[in-house]
């Protein structure tokens, strides 16, 4: 069955954004071309916050690409860059992602908060807000 991953993650501080951006381009080309891979697709939020969704054929090969080079090493930058953080994964019956409304509902009711050495009051109190949607936001690998 199809392991999908949603995560939300938002800049801190504008200094931090161009290593931000282009490891973010870098680890979905990588997602993409990852063994187990069935999607991927990116969303630019409002207020420096940054969305992706990944569906996997299972829970090993998400795990695979989450330890492998660029993204295992770039996830301990998120703790310094980012001032908000929160995942949630799970199982469901086909490959296709979920819209960015399910995704919301599932990172605010499953998810949980990754940590960041400067969060938030947002990130304390896991209140999400949901994304903001238009077709010039999104990206889609695959």
């Amino acid at each position: 069955m199809p392991f999908v991953s949603i995560t939300r993650l938002r800049v801190r501080a504008w200094f931090y954004f161009p290593a931000f951006f282009v490891q973010t381009l870098r680890i979905a080309r990588q997602a993409a071309r990852a063994d187990g891979n069935l999607a991927v697709k990116l969303l630019r939020d409002h207020r420096n916050a940054f969305w992706t969704g990944t569906s996997w054929s299972s829970e090993g090969s998400m795990k695979a690409f989450m330890h492998a080079k660029p993204h295992g090493p770039t996830m301990r930058s998120l703790l310094q860059w980012c001032d908000e953080a929160a995942l949630a994964h799970w199982t469901q019956a086909g490959a296709e992602l979920p819209s960015w409304e399910e995704a919301h509902k599932r990172i605010q009711q499953e998810g949980r908060p990754s940590k960041v050495n400067h969060p938030s009051a947002a990130h304390t109190a896991h209140t999400i807000p949901a994304p903001t949607l238009s077709p010039r936001r999104e990206l889609r690998f695959k």
